[in-house]
């Protein structure tokens, strides 16, 4: 007997689009074939609705443990699975900092008995931690996250020793954050002697400028050559980083880029309305950067798509331009972003599962996830996909409360998650009484 049997699904999955029936048990899909009849504890019809893969975001920020206020694992990971999000890998800005292997197990130990949706978190670098780096348990953490500019936290890398050290010696996918500190801090000295304190996040794009981010990501870039390491390069924002990559298949490369859905949706217009709410790092740049990065993610330079969900609270965000902190809630609409790209004929679906699911499986080496297969855990998200969604006060499930896309309809809405073979979310509601997810394991 099956735990749970789909029927009519629309399925996306490995660049084809196809009918059939899905059959569950023991959190994993044990049939894909048309007219699956024979018993189940549970039956859905989707009525043709669109099945993808459910979401591997590779980066976000739940800001557990140390910064909860602004939000936590049970939280955010909860708003996840509205979004269609399964699976995700956290960021080590959080206090104390997941610089030490000890930091990392604890986290793991926080998740086990807090999150919704399954868990991997990256380990950190820093100035002076290549020892705990090079120890690292390479089937534990998705990747090492680096941040060659901003970060909360004392985690800035800007010794070149180090970085040389990190990009030759460490055992995991180097993952980097890229903007040039130094022309942050020289443009940072111009902007506030020009405005004084009339300085908003209007002037942000100009201080986080295009030129502090390929400075970096080229020195990214760079080491990753002359180490021949595994790079991919966080949230890219400029029409000029582009030329730093090559399109093809993702499996081919060794070096990857990504972009995410507020880079592809916002540019420096939204800053007059948005303000400090879309203030984030790097910045949200000028409408032909914006154009770029999806042009390059048609093209093939660009392998994934993930949000950087970096909730702050609406009084820390309301904050004058230098005191708010950089960072916007996203993973519970990210889906519904490209699914508008959809609608505009911009995206393809195929093009969507395969840059938030696939791609990322694949980079990370991620197990028995991302796909939709048979023996594969079942990890879903259903779409309605002619269905209007307004985003409003009463259906944000952020900790922070709030979202730049309040009161906006997005075209598509997501009709239900399935997470491990079990129904997360459906009607708009997360289920109660769910199981914790999974840590998620790696074929390395």
């Amino acid at each position: 007997m099956h735990d749970l049997v789909l029927k009519n699904c629309s399925i996306i999955n490995e660049g084809s689009k196809f009918e059939s029936d899905i059959a569950i048990k023991n959190n994993r899909i044990e049939l894909i074939a048309n007219d699956i009849s024979s018993e189940s504890k549970e039956i859905v019809d989707l009525e043709g609705r669109y099945v993808i893969p459910g979401l591997i975001d590779d980066q976000v920020h739940f800001r557990e443990p140390g910064l909860t206020h602004k939000g936590d694992i049970a939280t955010e990971s909860r708003a996840g699975l509205a979004g269609g999000v399964t699976s995700y890998f956290e960021m080590p800005n959080v206090n104390p900092t997941t610089t030490t292997n000890e930091n990392l197990t604890k986290k793991f130990e926080i998740a086990s008995k807090k999150s919704l949706s399954n868990y991997s978190f990256h380990l950190g670098g820093s100035n002076t931690n290549i020892e705990e780096i090079k120890r690292v348990d390479i089937n534990q953490a998705a990747a090492l996250k680096v941040f060659m500019g901003a970060s909360t936290g004392e985690m800035l890398v800007d010794s070149i020793d180090a970085l040389d050290d990190i990009f030759n010696y460490s055992p995991l996918i180097v993952v980097t954050h890229c903007e040039d500190p130094q022309r942050v801090k020289d443009n940072e000295q111009i902007f506030f002697e020009k405005y004084g304190s009339s300085l908003s996040a209007q002037q942000h794009h100009l201080i986080r400028d295009v030129e502090s981010c390929y400075l970096s990501s080229s020195l990214a870039v760079n080491l990753a050559k002359k180490y021949d390491s595994d790079l991919h390069v966080f949230h890219l924002t400029t029409e000029k980083e582009m030329d730093l990559f090559t399109a093809g298949d993702i499996n081919g490369k060794k070096i990857t880029a990504e972009v995410c859905v507020h880079h592809m949706h916002f540019n420096e217009s939204h800053y007059a309305e948005l303000g400090n709410q879309i203030k984030c790092n790097p910045s949200i740049k000028e409408e032909s950067d914006r154009l770029a990065l999806i042009n390059a993610l048609l093209e093939g330079k660009i392998d994934i798509i993930a949000t950087d969900h970096a909730p702050h609270t609406w009084d820390e965000k309301m904050k004058s331009y230098p005191e708010a902190p950089a960072g916007l809630p996203l993973v519970q609409h990210g889906l519904q972003i490209l699914m508008d790209f959809y609608h505009e004929g911009i995206l393809s679906l195929e093009t969507i599962v395969e840059k938030t699911s696939h791609n990322v499986a694949n980079r990370f080496q991620v197990k028995d996830r991302g796909f939709i297969r048979e023996g594969y855990y079942a990890d879903l998200a259903i779409l309605d996909i002619d269905k209007p969604y307004q985003v409003s006060k009463d259906n944000i499930l952020y900790k922070c409360g709030w979202s730049p896309f309040s009161g906006k309809t997005f075209n598509s809405s997501i009709y239900m998650t399935v997470i491990n073979g079990h129904i997360a979310f459906q009607g708009g509601q997360v289920k109660e009484n769910l199981p914790y997810g999974m840590q998620i394991e790696f074929d390395r």
